[in-house]
């Protein structure tokens, strides 16, 4: 009897589906938390926030020297507004114009050749560049007094490591990593700086094989020059990707930044996945999953990962979803690219 009561009432279910009188919901709850400490850095919310008061002053009529941020999505979002990128090759025919420095700065020949084709410059360099400027200049100088070297660690032809290299004369050295250290003289001191977005891990693993085959611990110089605002980032995004099903990284393929922060959350975490919108997004990384992390680099709109993580909620959550961490509308650091003036605070 009691197997017959069961069949009667999933017969009557089925014939209530059927009818469209009961509903079978089988959507599944997935819980999408955005990373309050990712996002665009202090000197990348410093240099696009010039560039808006520039492009309302100006009328539009505002040019970048290369992309203001490696970030495709947020630079359309700018050009909306009227900013244009060009290139050096440009620059003789933008006389009496305004030329937009970036925050990764420029080298001192850039200024020059504005000055000589009577260019405004709106100089945008990131405070923490420009120091490190200065401290390349003054490792040129310590070196030349014991006939050094200046090595930096950084990503080669990187807009960053071009206007660092360029602050004098004389031939700088640029490592990626451990392979690139023969084009050093280790019978030479050496004065070992880096690029602001490396790896602290990476600088320091460098630091110590130079020691190692220097021999003599006072022929090195180490000064780590790397952003902590941004490299602190690193602890931070490992524990954040450890405590999700899956991980979302939203970056520019340009970003060198977000290929060291991507390779952060792959460590911590094997599902992480890197994407630069929210059209790369794949149904099969979502399978067997309840919650999604997603985080960026420090040229990563904030508005772009609130963007993600709606279209995720939408296309493979339920209706209890949430979208969890800092407040979606608050952590914006820039509102989307329908919206003409973005209000911001610091990513």
């Amino acid at each position: 009897m009691v197997h017959a009561a069961l069949r009667g009432g999933v017969q009557q279910i089925a014939r209530g589906v059927a009818a469209g009188w009961v509903n079978v919901n089988t959507e599944r709850r997935m819980y999408v938390e955005i990373d309050s400490n990712s996002g665009f850095c202090f000197g990348v919310v410093r240099a696009i926030t010039k560039a808006e008061s520039a492009l309302k002053e100006y009328g539009g009529e505002v040019f970048s020297l290369g992309d203001i941020v490696h970030n495709r999505m947020e630079v359309l979002r700018l050009e909306h507004l009227g900013l244009r990128t060009v290139t050096y090759a440009d620059m003789p025919s933008l006389s009496g114009r305004r030329l937009f420095i970036r925050a990764h700065g420029e080298p001192p020949s850039t200024f020059r050749r504005a000055a000589e084709l009577g260019i405004h410059v709106i100089d945008a360099t990131c405070p923490v560049v420009a120091q490190l400027q200065s401290k390349v200049v003054a490792a040129h100088k310590r070196m030349d007094e014991v006939n050094g070297q200046v090595v930096i660690l950084g990503k080669r032809g990187h807009a960053e490591v071009v206007g660092l290299t360029g602050q004098i004369d004389e031939p700088t050295i640029v490592v990626e990593n451990e392979d690139d250290l023969q084009a050093i003289d280790f019978t030479r001191p050496v004065f070992f700086l880096s690029q602001t977005t490396q790896s602290v891990d990476l600088f320091w693993r460098l630091a110590e094989k130079m020691r190692e085959r220097l021999g003599d611990e006072r022929m090195l110089t180490v000064d780590d020059t790397i952003c902590r605002r941004v490299s602190n980032r690193e602890r931070n995004l490992s524990r954040f990707a450890e405590r999700f099903d899956v991980v979302i990284f939203v970056c520019g393929k340009k970003s060198s930044n977000g290929k060291v922060l991507f390779d952060v959350c792959r460590r911590a975490n094997s599902r992480a996945y890197n994407i630069e919108e929210e059209s790369e997004l794949r149904d099969e990384w979502f399978e067997n999953c309840s919650s999604v992390g997603i985080c960026g680099a420090t040229s990563t709109p904030a508005w772009l990962m609130t963007r993600v993580a709606e279209v995720i909620r939408e296309r493979f959550g339920g209706p209890s979803d949430k979208i969890g961490g800092t407040d979606v509308n608050a952590a914006a650091d820039v509102k989307g690219p329908d919206t003409a003036d973005g209000d911001r605070e610091k990513g």
